[in-house]
């Protein structure tokens, strides 16, 4: 019995140290791994918590367990370490929603007013959103508008208080449709793309590698937001932020505030819906709602553009 106790012990430790240099090092062999790295920041909790019961059965193992933790809770602190961006610059506030095609429209359009939206980018739009958006009154709001919606999961648009102009060639989308347009502000004009590749599934993992790879790099006033199918312990968004782009929640403290699963038996556990902006763009404030209809929460970025 006692071996077959420390032999338990060393499959806990061995299989949390696995998905923690998985994590550090990014090598990531796809489905499932991709998956599990997802939950690393629950990773972190199991791992103290079987440090601390593998202490009275295996101290060696305990130990394994507990390197295993402080490796996964030094990626994970950054997220929830503000830096706000300072007072000053052309605020923009953006919003983004997988609509999921059945999303509440009145419970998005009461987002848009609360925050007084000036770009919202929809994700899984189908053509009888469009027509119960313009119904509920998003046209007023946001009367500007570059729209790929479609049947099924592929749609997306962007609507703008501001101008725009659909931006053709940036880059080649991959998965659903990512419209990008560009934003006459007052104070100049910013580039926005509605992000939506297909999720990292067993026989998607390849092309979700290849679609977050096609993304344009940062420029200048240019914004990804959407739907990522990502988080920040995978390699592959990683590497995007490495092209030059900032996580808005992540800036302001709110890197862990989930947004998928929404309105089913179990709560939110991973954040795959973000707001990225280049870093000449500040972060003011960060904001995750619920969204009635939709399995995706709702984020929205209230940014400083030209910051000081």
């Amino acid at each position: 019995m006692k071996t077959k106790r420390r032999l338990g012990s060393w499959v806990v430790a061995v299989l949390l140290a696995a998905w923690a240099l998985a994590r550090v090092t990014g090598l990531e062999i796809g489905w499932p791994v991709t998956q599990l790295l997802t939950l690393t920041p629950l990773g972190a909790v199991l791992a103290v918590l079987a440090a601390a019961i593998l202490f009275f059965r295996n101290r060696a193992a305990a130990l394994v367990a507990l390197v295993s933790a402080a490796a996964m809770v030094a990626v994970i602190v950054p997220r929830v370490v503000p830096d706000p961006a300072p007072a000053g610059g052309t605020a923009l506030r953006v919003l983004t929603v997988n609509l999921f095609g059945r999303a509440d429209v009145t419970a998005v359009i009461d987002l848009v007013k609360r925050f007084d939206v000036d770009v919202f980018t929809a994700l899984e739009l189908r053509p009888r959103q469009v027509a119960a958006l313009e119904a509920a009154g998003l046209g007023r709001l946001l009367p500007y508008s570059v729209l790929e919606e479609a049947d099924g999961p592929s749609g997306s648009g962007i609507y703008a208080r501001h101008p725009l102009t659909k931006v053709e060639g940036l880059f080649t989308p991959v998965g659903h449709n990512m419209p990008a347009a560009r934003l006459a502000l007052p104070s100049g004009p910013v580039e926005v793309v509605a992000v939506h590749p297909n999720p990292p599934l067993p026989r998607l993992y390849a092309e979700w590698n290849v679609a977050m790879a096609a993304l344009p790099p940062a420029a200048p006033g240019r914004i990804l937001a959407g739907d990522f199918n990502a988080s920040l312990d995978h390699r592959a968004f990683r590497d995007l932020l490495g092209r030059g782009y900032v996580d808005a929640a992540a800036q302001v403290g709110k890197g862990l505030v989930p947004t998928w699963p929404h309105g089913r038996a179990i709560p939110p556990l991973i954040t795959i819906d973000h707001i990225l902006v280049d870093r000449s763009i500040g972060v003011r404030r960060v904001e995750i709602s619920d969204v009635p209809g939709t399995d995706h929460r709702a984020v929205f970025a209230d940014l400083s553009i030209g910051q000081p």
